[in-house]
C-alpha cells in the first residue's frame, strides 16, 4: 500500500464514513481548510490512482467509493508505524502508551485476556 498525504487520509475517512460519494459529498463534509473543488477532485483521482478508491460514471460525473477497507489500512499504518518508531516491537510501543499514560493498567490487563483467550475475542 502507498502512503497516503494527511489530506489524502482525511478523504479516506471521509468515503469510508459515507461509503460512496461524489466529490461535492465530500467537500460539504470537510469542516476545516476545505480544499477548492478542483483540488479535491485531483486528490481522490490520485486516491484511484493509488489503488485506494474505485468510481462509478454518472455522465461526467463519478461517485467514489472505497476499495481499501478501514481495516486494511490500519493494519497497514500500524505495521508501518511500529516498524518505524518502535523497531518492530509491540512491547516498545505498549510501553510507551503506559509511559505516557496513555493506557491504563485495566486496559493493559484486558488485552493480556485477549492474548491469552484469542478464541474468546472472536
Amino acid at each position: 500500500m502507498q502512503k497516503l498525504t494527511n489530506k489524502e487520509e482525511e478523504i479516506m475517512h471521509i468515503l469510508w464514513k459515507l461509503k460512496k460519494a461524489f466529490v461535492k459529498e465530500v467537500q460539504a463534509e470537510i469542516t476545516e481548510d476545505q480544499p477548492h473543488y478542483n483540488t479535491l477532485s485531483t486528490i481522490v483521482r490520485n486516491l484511484e490512482e493509488k489503488g485506494y478508491v474505485s468510481h462509478n460514471a454518472f455522465g461526467n460525473t463519478h461517485q467514489y467509493y472505497p476499495i481499501v477497507t478501514i481495516e486494511d489500512y490500519r493494519k497497514g499504518f500500524m505495521s508501518t508505524a511500529i516498524d518505524n518508531y518502535f523497531n518492530s516491537s509491540y512491547k516498545s510501543m505498549v510501553s510507551f502508551f503506559a509511559k505516557e499514560e496513555k493506557i491504563s493498567a485495566a486496559e493493559l490487563r484486558e488485552i493480556l485476556a485477549m492474548i491469552e483467550n484469542p478464541k474468546e475475542e472472536k
